[in-house]
């Protein structure tokens, strides 16, 4: 009967050798396969659980704050808190249809990508559904496989979700400057006001900041900015039936 040797001479014999312990390359690529397909199965899990109106989502930017131990300032509002104008500039500034597209324009992304392939400069046909799941379960930047996430996010979150409760939740996640995020955290950081009461001008100035609230800061418009708002001021008075499914 063979004596099993001891765990000190099989090291020895190890080291001796040169041998090393053998790496499970296919397990480590289940596990990471896994993985993946869980980040891309649970923003589909929580569409549905985000339609309770007493669930406050956050966006990836904001967990990254507090990954990061910046920290950020939001302070969640229902929608009827929140001023019309600014409802009204938002979404006709940055959805004119939202309340006729079912959370992808597809009229609006043939052009850009017919443009595209002509060689001409586009300008973003991302509606607010799309930015609503960009902000929530994505990343900033632009690549194709980050928009390929965002199209079915957009129509399946735009199918469950009403158009109230998206534009809620739109609204209590955008980012509006540097820690900002929610419009009573930017009403109140760039005009010292509540989101109930924004003015014609300043929901003007907030929502013509939404694409790049880094660079383009509501409380301190320049020139370009300013022509701007009066533009998306105008619009919001002349929305009318645009903005119906939200301001009834």
């Amino acid at each position: 009967m063979s004596s099993t040797p001891d765990s000190e001479t099989d090291y020895e014999t190890l080291a001796e050798s040169g041998s090393k312990p053998k790496v499970d390359v296919r397990s480590l690529v289940r596990r990471a396969l896994l993985i993946i397909l869980a980040l891309l199965v649970l923003p589909y899990l929580l569409i549905p659980i985000y339609v309770l109106p007493f669930m406050r989502p956050v966006s990836t930017l904001m967990l990254a704050e507090l990954v990061t131990f910046q920290g950020y300032d939001r302070r969640w509002v229902p929608l009827e808190d929140i001023s019309p104008r600014l409802i009204q500039s938002v979404m006709m500034s940055e959805d004119g249809q939202f309340c006729s597209h079912g959370g992808v324009d597809w009229n609006q992304m043939q052009t850009v990508v017919n443009s595209a392939l002509e060689g001409e400069s586009t300008r973003g046909a991302s509606t607010i559904p799309m930015q609503t799941a960009k902000n929530l379960f994505l990343w900033n930047g632009r690549s194709f496989i980050r928009k390929g996430l965002e199209l079915p996010l957009a129509v399946v979150s735009d199918f469950i979700w009403s158009k109230k409760r998206m534009m809620e939740i739109y609204l209590n996640v955008a980012e509006w400057g540097p820690g900002i995020y929610g419009i009573e955290a930017a009403a109140q950081y760039h005009f010292k006001v509540s989101a109930s009461k924004l003015s014609s001008r300043q929901a003007a100035l907030l929502a013509v900041a939404l694409p790049n609230p880094i660079d383009r800061v509501a409380g301190k418009p320049g020139r370009g900015m300013q022509r701007l708002a009066g533009l998306i001021e105008r619009r919001a008075r002349g929305s009318g039936a645009y903005v119906g499914c939200v301001l009834d």
